[in-house]
């Protein structure tokens, strides 16, 4: 996210729709969820939008939306004084005619680069869309002024037509900047609607099919508008556990994972010598400067020592804050898709106790850190991170190797039942099968998310390769997840999942 915050962040890290019958079910029998981007085009956007191309045979992209936020947006172009709605950026910035501003063609040599690599991706894995369809779905959206959503735009309209098309699936809204463009396409079918006999249809329509994820609050637009006049929208909203993969990485992620955001791994494993795309990827001291943002020196190597967040080497990690809302979408095996509260690769959100249709992280969402001995609201995400930027590695060996020479994912295929019932006290037997399309050799590793569900009481796992003996407690009940965690053994090692929902009675 921003490479602001910084009081906000600082307090936070020292205080600090059924479920799918997931038996015999892999990633390739799934349909991909769909989505719409909308970003305000910070540099830790362009990151995570660069990942997020590596990724893009895991979800349909069906919309890239520039959009503005309380951070960069582009003035009217007439002179106009604007002041943030926001406490921080008004106390910060004052009154301004344009902020930041990044514009609306930043998209277009990451385009470029994409189509040069597309052809090495889609030997790895199909549904890689082409650069040509994704550059058929950019639209500018709602940008002059941070919260603007008093006009229609070709991003607004864009988001408007897919709310109201006849696919009912599941549809999720990213919001990488502000909520404003998303607001004003609500709002346009609200003015066309509201005073008609079909609202209810329609309302409820839009309702059964958008999710909002949300990184922080960055203009006023959901406060003001989407959750007053939309209430029934879903909307899963990280304001905490986002910080591990954004500016201040170092506070929030354990020193002995400091190296999978290091220069080393970065610089050699991810952004040199893997092609024209992750060529473009921002971090420290790498030369490169973001064109319309001055507060973008991260890049000059001079500056190492006197950034904002600590001292830093060169090809270091900047921040990828938006990441976590498309992490959510990829299927490695965790059921998380439409259950937040169960946890996956975008973090643990639970839902609210005075919003139903609200699911957050913070309080309600902790987990035990081994790292820190105690409840942490970051380890919903941490406990993922080496998994992911080994991931995210693999996949850029994938830009420029032939399939033989790079790492695929292991399978995994739950044996039997993913939601067995047993009784308090009752011993049961789980198992998964495993392979490696590469050949490599995995290991399977069974463990308790102890944080997720409802179960009360002990339980103690005997694992033996691809099975698990569960000894269930006397007096326990409830719901208990367990996990089956397969890592192979290849040049950067890829993990997939399988989770056990155990039902105890």
């Amino acid at each position: 996210m921003k490479n602001f915050l910084s009081l906000l962040a600082l307090a936070f890290l020292f205080s600090c729709q059924q479920p799918q019958n997931s038996s015999e079910v892999n990633v390739s029998e799934i349909h991909e969820p769909r989505t719409i981007v909308t970003t305000d085009g910070e540099i830790d956007d362009v990151d995570s939008f660069i990942r997020m191309l590596l990724y893009a045979n895991e979800f349909r992209i069906e919309g890239l939306i520039y959009s503005s936020s309380m951070w960069h947006y582009k003035g009217d172009g007439k002179g106009t004084s604007f002041v943030s709605e926001m406490e921080m950026t008004k106390n910060m910035y004052g009154a301004q005619t344009d902020l930041r501003w990044p514009g609306t063609t930043w998209m277009n040599p990451l385009l470029d680069a994409y189509e040069e690599v597309y052809p090495k991706l889609s030997q790895h894995a199909d549904g890689f869309p082409t650069a040509g369809y994704l550059r058929s779905v950019v639209r500018v959206g709602n940008i002059d002024f941070e919260g603007e959503m008093e006009k229609d735009t070709p991003g607004s309209d864009f988001i408007k037509a897919k709310l109201l098309d006849e696919n009912m699936e599941p549809f999720y809204l990213q919001v990488w900047g502000g909520t404003n463009t998303i607001a004003r396409a609500l709002k346009s079918i609200e003015d066309e609607f509201k005073s008609s006999p079909e609202w209810e249809k329609i309302y409820q329509k839009v309702i059964d099919k958008a999710i909002i994820y949300a990184i922080l609050d960055q203009d006023a637009t959901y406060r003001k508008y989407i959750e007053p006049t939309w209430p029934d929208l879903k909307i899963y909203y990280n304001s905490s556990q986002f910080w591990c993969f954004a500016y201040p990485w170092k506070e929030a992620v354990p020193e002995s994972q400091h190296y999978l955001f290091e220069g080393e791994f970065m610089g050699n494993e991810i952004i040199n010598n893997h092609g024209p795309l992750l060529k473009q990827y921002y971090s420290y001291g790498d030369g490169q400067k973001q064109e319309g943002d001055d507060e973008h020196i991260h890049g000059d190597p001079t500056q190492l020592e006197n950034a904002q967040w600590g001292s830093f080497g060169i090809f270091d990690f900047i921040s990828e804050g938006d990441s976590p809302a498309f992490l959510h979408l990829i299927d490695v095996g965790l059921d998380n898709l439409n259950h937040p509260e169960w946890g996956g690769w975008g973090g643990r959100l639970v839902q609210s106790s005075t919003q139903p249709n609200r699911w957050e992280d913070g309080a309600a969402a902790l987990d035990y850190s081994p790292f820190k001995d105690t409840l942490d609201p970051t380890y919903p995400q941490i406990r993922w991170i080496e998994a992911i930027q080994q991931d995210f590695a693999a996949r850029a060996d994938w830009c420029v190797k032939d399939y033989k020479d790079a790492n695929h994912a292991p399978l995994v295929k739950v044996m039997g039942t993913a939601r067995p019932k047993a009784k308090a006290g009752a011993k049961l037997n789980l198992a998964v099968e495993t392979s490696d399309p590469d050949g490599d050799q995995v290991e399977t590793k069974f463990w308790i998310y102890q944080e997720v569900g409802t179960y009360t009481g002990k339980a103690s796992l005997n694992a033996s390769g691809n099975q698990v003996e569960v000894q269930l407690g006397p007096s326990a009940t409830g719901q208990l997840h367990i996990f089956a965690e397969v890592k192979d053994n290849g040049i950067h090692p890829m993990t997939r999942y399988a989770r056990f929902v155990l039902e105890v009675e």
